[in-house]
């Protein structure tokens, strides 16, 4: 459910009155009964609220929503817009519980909304975000966070860093790393039998034959050769001005980004209402809205839910091509079922 005073309960209600999530999967709802309930009130959207106490409980039926209650807020009490240590425990609850289901087999996935970090950190939970926090409960030490939309799929090499910490933390194995768990990514999760992937230079012109940079030739050019010869096919480094632009017309499956916002401003021009966040390299399947928790709008009704519900079907996608690759077959008969 993410923050219980951001958008999360009110994307996740427009979401499932949609219909259409029923068609790829069966959505449980880890959070809290009364938020739930009392946002399904003055959003008017018909849908019952179900309390279940497990994932092998729910019926997943459309016009309902099965919810584990993981807290018990008074949600008179709770105010859009102003985390708690409280909220910030909750959050961490909710998905916590969700990986450790997810890792048991119980559940086939997440799809997770916006949490806030600060309430993260006031709950002495120690994380930057999802991301972290799942790499850490899952015991994963090499993962890359991907936005994916339609027309692009970006990867980052660094994630959340001030900008002058980005060439300090750049090294030739991180991006190695990335562009290896990008391709094993898109193969496993993703059904791309052969990606293409392609990769961005730091500096303007690709460092001008060093005259902006050597980043290119010391770090990220080796890091390329490698995964060539470890039969990846990945091509660059390119300038980013004009990489984003072949890349949207199809040239390449994805696109490694050397930092944060080099790979999400260009996302975010095309995917801003449809984008999905989504961790490679997790023994699990996790995906996420690429929007925060929208604090300003909260508790209007005006959140938009299209990034979730991309990222819920992104999420059963990505459980049935791995079910699939293993010979099996993710469906909701007896429960397990998504998040």
């Amino acid at each position: 459910m993410g923050d219980p005073v951001g958008i999360g309960p009110e994307i996740i209600l427009k979401a499932i009155a949609e219909g259409s999530v029923y068609e790829s999967c069966c959505p449980l709802v880890l959070g809290d009964v009364a938020v739930m309930t009392a946002t399904n009130q003055w959003l008017g959207t018909g849908l019952t609220i179900r309390p279940v106490d497990a994932p092998e409980a729910g019926l997943y039926q459309s016009g309902s929503i099965d919810v584990i209650g993981l807290s018990d807020f008074n949600h008179g009490q709770l105010q859009y817009g102003h985390p708690t240590q409280e909220t910030g425990r909750a959050m961490v609850a909710y998905v916590t519980q969700g990986a450790d289901w997810a890792i048991k087999g119980r559940i086939h996935g997440l799809a997770t909304c916006p949490i806030n970090k600060l309430a993260m950190h006031m709950a002495g939970v120690d994380f930057d975000g999802h991301t972290e926090l799942l790499a850490q409960r899952t015991k994963t030490s090499d993962y890359v966070m991907m936005l994916a939309g339609s027309r692009l799929r970006v990867a980052l090499a660094t994630i959340h860093l001030p900008l002058s910490e980005v060439p300090k933390k750049l090294t030739d194995e991180a991006v190695f790393k990335t562009i290896r768990i990008t391709e094993e990514a898109l193969r496993n999760s993703f059904g791309i039998p052969r990606p293409k992937l392609a990769v961005a230079a730091l500096n303007p012109h690709a460092g001008e034959g060093g005259l902006f940079g050597d980043e290119e030739r010391r770090i990220i050019s080796p890091a390329i050769r490698k995964a060539a010869e470890a039969g990846v096919h990945v091509s660059g480094p390119y300038p980013p001005d004009t990489l984003f632009y072949w890349a949207l017309k199809g040239k390449w499956d994805a696109v490694i980004a050397m930092y944060h916002d080099q790979g999400l401003i260009p996302f975010k021009m095309v995917h801003f209402a449809d984008g999905v966040n989504t961790t490679l390299g997790l023994p699990i399947v996790r995906t996420s809205v690429d929007h925060g928790t929208a604090y300003d709008i909260a508790g209007t009704g005006r959140a938009d839910p299209g990034s979730l519900v991309a990222a819920i079907q992104m999420a059963a996608q990505q459980a049935t091509q791995r079910a699939e690759g293993r010979g099996q077959r993710a469906n909701c008969s007896n429960a397990p079922s998504w998040v």
